[in-house]
């Protein structure tokens, strides 16, 4: 009876002496939201962005990648566009593009200027890549793994940290 119980101490042991190193956190991402895109492949496009840069998703392969889908008239996207602005000037290993819904490029234009976005934005008025990418709610947020394959789907409760989890995670 006494070896059944040594095998149990030491994993108790080896847990606690991690967990006290740092070592213990979380290795999970955050729970994804529900979506058809999940553990396929980014949809390829090809598109110009505000700033004059083009977008490519097809050469992003080998960098994880976070699509962040927003509109101006989104209350929700007001909270999460300064968080992703914020993991984009931490985490320049990360590509972070920005997908505007907004009728009118003027209005883009407006969002990026009101939240100083500095990652690529495109806009996309005609909702071509909203469709591709099937969003039916916003904001949402898409990460991709260095292979381009979407592991994780942040919908309109997202947190910051859940993001950098997310990030985290596929990373690795």
């Amino acid at each position: 009876m006494r070896l059944s119980v040594l095998p149990r101490l030491a994993a108790l042991l080896v847990l606690g002496a991690s967990t006290a190193l740092g070592c213990g956190g979380s290795t999970a991402p955050p729970p994804s939201m529900a979506s058809p895109l999940l553990d396929k492949q980014i949809p390829d496009f090809h598109r110009p962005a505000l700033d004059g840069s083009t977008i490519d998703t097809a050469s992003a392969r080998g960098r994880v990648v976070v699509i962040k889908f927003f509109a101006q008239y989104c209350e929700p996207c007001k909270k999460t566009l300064p968080e992703v602005e914020a993991l984009h000037k931490d985490r320049p290993d990360v590509l972070v593009l920005g997908i505007d819904e907004d009728e009118l490029a003027s209005d883009a234009q407006q969002m990026v200027q009101r939240y100083g976005l500095t990652f690529p934005v495109i806009h996309d008025g005609s909702n071509v890549l909203s469709g591709r990418f099937r969003v039916r709610e916003m904001p949402v947020t898409f990460v991709a793994d260095k292979q381009g394959t979407i592991r994780w789907v942040g919908g309109p409760a997202q947190t910051g940290d859940e993001l950098r989890r997310a990030i985290d995670t596929v990373s690795r």
